[in-house]
């Protein structure tokens, strides 16, 4: 048999002289078994049991990222702020700039006919970087004195597939598109990273600090791991 009927997935079996170990393979949708070209199928199959959660979530996460439209950066698009949707509203300007307005992100621009879809998009993402520095440098301030701790530096960068890290250093860094998450998301992560300058590890003893801090941090995590893919622009 080439497939393996798992718990709301097909996956196919891909057999492979060269392996030596077994690897599951998420893309576009699909599950994908690839394995040595002896393995016995009941192994397979009780590989792809072992790891059914994990492949479902992948899934999850992949149906979410195949299902979000590109942004066309046009009026009445909606862009996510600290949680909360904001109407996309152009208007004409003697120069190019962004203003946050109650529910609505006003931009403006030089001629409002012409397409301005790519300028557009670079100052969303420049006015959202500053947001994110702004206000991820005050609630990093605020939980330190909380927590008892002072990183040595906080630093806003794009990450593909992090949405922090804390360095042995102290040297903390944040994904700036966590602004566009709620704001109880964003304070877990911070106290997230603040919590890694008492323990750098996930041992209990780090998750009880951080339990102290954000009692509802399961809750937080779980949310992030799987809404954090549309948090994009």
């Amino acid at each position: 048999m080439n497939v393996i009927q798992g718990n709301g997935f097909v996956a196919e079996i891909i057999r492979s002289s060269k392996r030596k170990s077994s690897a599951i393979k998420i893309q576009k949708g699909k599950v994908f078994v690839i394995v040595p070209e002896s393995l016995s199928y009941a192994v397979i199959e009780s590989l792809v049991l072992k790891k059914n959660r994990w492949i479902n979530e992948k899934l999850n996460i992949q149906n979410q990222v195949l299902a979000i439209k590109p942004k066309t950066f046009t009026c009445g698009e909606s862009f996510s702020y600290r949680g909360n949707p904001h109407l996309l509203k152009i208007e004409a300007g003697l120069y190019p700039a962004i203003k946050l307005s109650q529910d609505q992100l006003v931009i403006f621009v030089r001629d409002v006919s012409a397409d301005n879809s790519k300028a557009i998009k670079q100052l969303l993402i420049k006015w959202f970087k500053q947001q994110a520095e702004v206000q991820l440098k005050e609630k990093t301030d605020h939980y330190s004195k909380i927590i008892g701790v002072t990183p040595s530096s906080i630093t806003i960068k794009t990450f593909k597939a992090r949405w922090g890290s804390c360095s042995i250093t102290k040297a903390i860094q944040y994904n700036w598109k966590i602004i566009m998450a709620p704001e109880s998301i964003i304070n877990y992560l911070v106290v997230h990273e603040l919590c890694h300058i008492l323990h750098h590890n996930h041992s209990p003893t780090y998750w009880q600090e951080v339990k102290k801090h954000c009692p509802d941090y399961r809750e937080c995590g779980a949310w992030l791991k799987t809404n954090g893919v549309t948090l994009d622009i």
